[in-house]
């Protein structure tokens, strides 16, 4: 199984950082996690779609997607994560989301939140939710219902 983040974009406020990247170490003592960061601008189409492996699952983080529980997120990616190419791919849009046909071509559209979240804010999210979404599936401490 591979989890790769996909992002429009840099997270340059230092805490922040330190927070993703801490919860990626995390994951990574599990399972193979990766964070690719595009630039935004004409061509962030393009450069979303050239970074999605072949085969992968993909999952377009928007507004208007499905909200899944903590439980339920850890159930799609060891589901996904095991079936083909085993690589699960979360899309993260810069200011003006995701462009359409990256949304549209998604395998799945998934809401962190009711709210509009900042794009540096739903990095951290995602990044504690795939930390937890990986210990539910290890049994680990971490989660607690």
């Amino acid at each position: 199984m591979r989890l790769i983040v996909v992002a429009v974009g840099k997270v340059k406020e230092q805490g922040l950082r330190g927070v993703i990247d801490e919860y990626y170490s995390r994951v990574r003592r599990h399972v193979s996690c990766q964070e690719i960061e595009v630039k935004d601008g004409r061509d962030v189409e393009d450069s979303l779609i050239a970074s999605i492996p072949a085969g992968a699952f993909t999952v377009a983080l928007e507004v208007k997607g499905e909200v899944l529980t903590s439980e339920q997120l850890s159930r799609l990616i060891v589901r996904q994560g095991s079936t083909s190419k085993g690589v699960v791919v979360f899309l993260i849009g810069g200011a003006d989301g995701i462009p359409g046909r990256v949304s549209r071509d998604a395998s799945m559209r998934m809401s962190l939140s009711s709210f509009t979240l900042a794009h540096r804010v739903a990095r951290v999210v995602l990044a504690e939710q795939l930390y937890r979404a990986v210990s539910i599936w290890k049994g680990a401490p971490y989660h607690r219902e």
